[in-house]
């Protein structure tokens, strides 16, 4: 029998999360191989809201760019128009601008964008494989079992109809709400289970873009009690997705959505009855609140829809997926580097459990706010107020994290960029020699600690603990002057923004949350940056 092939990580899904995460992993330069039983890529248009947050993480991992570009023919559709027909005189913007007043450009260096799944993920294929991942389709997980050391799995060649054995240091599973692994496992979900179910419907329908005319939405909630259901566009021209309300809970099989019935309902919906429609594709997807009840087994670990599934109003699932690979991902490679004890993988079910927790309850409580389809539920008294908060102001209380309040909510009602630990490192405009940065670009490979201009006594601490403890710490000084590291941009106050004060110091972690803060100076920083990174990195 040929030995195993041997791999530090091994990903199994090659969606949207499983991607993010061979790429945030290729980043970092952790060698790893994943795998995806499907052929290829989706085909579907699905998954296409991704907030700031994820696009600031994308950003980071270099593909910012490229993503917008394969998102550019959407680039002008913005908010949700809720309507009883395309043609009638009932209209109502439920929100219009995703940023009036383009406030966002203060608080992040990306913004929002609309891309779909199926334009997404070649893009985060292509990169993934330029720096060097092993992704492997037609490749189906088909056992594994674990020990004290790690994982061997039996993996199944659908093409060559072939099998052999990996053995990886860990497992990520990123293999969907079914997740195969999660049961195998035994661990169980909590939450409020099914919330509505929809058929999804491709067509093209060259018309439509004449009756909708100078309307550019993200979507449409279609109200007409006979043909209810969700609009959205693919290209503003011809393709199109219609999102029909589906009740498995009555009875009513896929098979009764025939393409027939599929052009009256939408017909009916939009208000054009005579519209010439060709139906391209049919996928089922149900809306759920479900979290897994916990986020690592051993050396296995679950991400994306194989931890949790969410209503898709806000787009909130498939952003806290992607989020939670980066936050694994900058862990595993900690570990398998040998700068954090292996404590430090605790942290990611600690941290991302009860933002899931949080986030899906929020999702579910905004499809009943915009009706959506197929959703009966009541909504809650008054709107969201802050939508922010939850796409970008999530902190982790609990987790690889000092000085924090564990007794915080993981999501804020509001959205405050303060720089306490525990939340995400506020953005600031700097110059080094010259050239223009976000604070949020210094953070991805190693910890990072920020002081302002008089902080020379944190700033030679870091650089003696680093060496005691063999954490491959950087430290940047902020501040106007030629000694200094990197310059704020006029208007710009590091020590105000991030809450140090003219002496303290932040560190921030590789995924650029705020791990520790001090607003002040310390009689022995060298001792306390000791102390705050043994404990941040499980260094005991």
């Amino acid at each position: 029998m040929d030995p195993p092939e041997t791999v530090p990580v091994l990903v199994v899904g090659g969606s949207l999360v499983g991607l993010s995460t061979s790429l945030f992993l290729g980043r970092l330069g952790i060698d790893h191989l994943l795998v995806e039983k499907h052929p290829g890529t989706s085909h579907h248009p699905r998954g296409r809201g991704n907030n700031v947050r994820t696009m600031e993480l994308f950003r980071t991992a270099g593909v910012e760019r490229a993503i917008r570009e394969a998102a550019s023919v959407l680039a002008d559709n913005h908010g949700i128009l809720q309507a009883a027909s395309l043609t009638g005189v009932e209209q109502e913007w439920l929100f219009k601008e995703i940023d009036p007043g383009g406030k966002l450009s203060r608080i992040s260096p990306s913004g929002w964008c609309l891309c779909s799944q199926n334009d997404l993920e070649p893009v985060l294929l292509r990169a993934a494989r330029e720096l060097g991942g092993d992704l492997r389709f037609n490749t189906e997980l088909r056992s594994f079992e674990q020990d004290p050391d790690g994982v061997t799995a039996v993996l199944w060649d659908r093409v060559a109809q072939t099998s052999r054995t990996v053995r990886a240091e860990y497992l990520v599973a990123a293999d969907g709400p079914r997740s195969p692994v999660r049961e195998r496992l035994g661990i169980g979900q909590s939450g409020r289970g099914d919330l509505f179910h929809n058929v999804s419907i491709t067509f093209r329908a060259k018309r439509l873009a004449d009756v909708l005319g100078d309307r550019r939405f993200i979507a449409c909630y279609l109200t007409n009690p006979q043909a209810d259901g969700a609009l959205l566009p693919v290209d503003n021209a011809e393709q199109w997705v219609f999102h029909a309300p589906w009740h498995p809970e009555r009875g009513e099989t896929l098979e009764e959505f025939t393409d027939e019935r599929c052009i009256t309902h939408i017909q009916t919906a939009v208000g054009v009855p005579e519209m010439e429609i060709e139906i391209t594709g049919k996928a089922p997807w149900h809306a759920a609140q479900r979290v897994a009840e916990r986020y690592r087994d051993g050396r296995v670990f679950l991400a994306g829809d194989s931890a949790h599934e969410m209503s898709p109003t806000g787009a909130f699932g498939s952003n806290t997926g992607i989020q939670d690979a980066h936050n694994l991902a900058w862990k595993l490679a900690a570990v398998l580097e040998g700068w954090a004890g292996p404590g430090l993988l605790d942290s990611y079910g600690d941290e991302r459990r009860p933002v899931a927790q949080a986030t899906s309850a929020r999702a579910a409580a905004r499809s009943a706010e915009h009706r959506h389809p197929g959703y009966a539920a009541p909504a809650a008294t008054g709107r969201q107020s802050d939508v922010l908060a939850v796409a970008m102001g999530y902190r982790y209380p609990k987790g690889a994290v000092y000085g924090t309040d564990p007794a915080e909510s993981p999501v804020p009602e509001r959205f405050a960029a303060t720089g306490q630990p525990g939340s995400r490192a506020p953005h600031l405009w700097l110059l080094r020699a010259g050239v223009r940065l976000s604070t949020l670009d210094l953070f991805e490979r190693h910890p990072v600690l920020l002081t302002g201009p008089e902080g020379e006594d944190w700033h030679t601490a870091a650089q003696h603990a680093a060496k005691r403890l063999s954490v491959p710490l950087d430290s940047y000084r902020i501040g106007n002057g030629p000694e200094l590291d990197l310059a704020p941009e006029p208007g710009a106050d590091f020590a105000a923004t991030y809450g140090t004060g003219e002496r303290g110091a932040v560190l921030v972690r590789p995924d650029g949350y705020v791990a520790w803060r001090a607003t002040g100076p310390d009689s022995d920083p060298e001792a306390t940056l000791v102390e705050v990174l043994t404990a941040v990195l499980s260094l005991d």
